[in-house]
């Protein structure tokens, strides 16, 4: 029998399992919707006591929770897959990656991948889940753009971020931006995003459990247009509903998840936005 790998409890370890934990849950709720099969393998094999979380989940808000994260994570696949049918050898880049695994699932053969993230975090990634072929592992600050040099975009680049830049400062997620348009101008970034009402209350959830009070700094978007003013070197900016803007699950919930899902699309105006840089390939 597989050795199962050690979680500790209030660990880096431990967040890092957190939405994984979610897509397993949303993939035994609604398997018409969501099959994870992997992400329900990945946890079979910690050593974790998910009982605790199990019963969060199984709460309204706790499932509400998990299928944010379920949808997400779809949500970035399909623009994965649709840059991969115009350019099916390009870098597939995570940013702030975790124990995510998009690119394993849109990977066509053809692309390759760099997982970026903090050296702690790669190193727990590499013993949970290893490296497939075409899979790079990078240990970076995602401010600190040097890591641009080892991505060959010659071919293409879709860079992706999943629920990453909340954690980091609006002039940042700007700088970031920017500087990728200039770097890579064939390429696209993809985001989630929420406005400030958004951002306030996720510092009494997971942004708490990171020690993060401040959130005054941090990234959070009221309205797509303001993008455009970040760069000249943008192509297109465009959004769509973060819950039912790609797979609408409206007819699939309960009327509790009805009424978050409209609150997330009218008051905390929860989008994916998709930037398109200034040129082709």
């Amino acid at each position: 029998m597989e050795k199962k790998i050690h979680i500790e409890n209030n660990t880096v370890q431990e967040t890092l399992i957190i939405p994984l934990f979610a897509r397993a849950v949303c993939s035994r709720h609604y398997p018409h919707l969501f099959n994870d099969e992997e992400a329900e393998k990945i946890c079979e094999r910690l050593d974790y006591d998910f009982s605790s979380r199990e019963k969060l989940m199984n709460s309204t808000a706790g499932l509400f929770g998990a299928l944010e994260v379920a949808q997400r994570h779809n949500d970035l696949l399909y623009e994965i897959r649709e840059y991969l049918k115009q350019y099916p050898e390009s870098a597939v880049v995570n940013l702030g990656c975790g124990l995510d695994d998009g690119f394993r699932k849109a990977d066509n053969g053809k692309c390759h991948a760099y997982n970026i993230d903090f050296k702690d975090v790669i190193d727990i990634r590499d013993q949970i889940m290893g490296r497939s072929e075409r899979e790079e592992n990078i240990a970076c600050d995602l401010t600190d753009h040097s890591w641009f040099d080892r991505i060959d975009g010659s071919k293409g680049a879709i860079f992706f971020a999943s629920g990453v830049f909340y954690y980091i400062h609006k002039e940042e997620v700007k700088k970031l931006s920017d500087a990728l348009a200039k770097h890579f101008p064939s390429g696209v970034l993809v985001f989630d995003s929420c406005n400030h009402i958004g951002a306030k209350m996720m510092t009494k959830t997971w942004l708490k459990e990171a020690g993060i009070t401040d959130v005054s700094a941090l990234f959070s978007l009221e309205d797509e247009k303001q993008i455009s003013g970040w760069s000249d070197h943008f192509r297109s900016v465009s959004a769509r509903s973060y819950m039912r803007g790609y797979q609408d699950i409206w007819n699939d919930v309960s009327f509790a998840h009805k009424i978050l899902l409209w609150f997330c699309d009218h008051i905390v105006k929860m989008k994916i936005i998709r930037i398109g840089f200034g040129g082709h390939l």
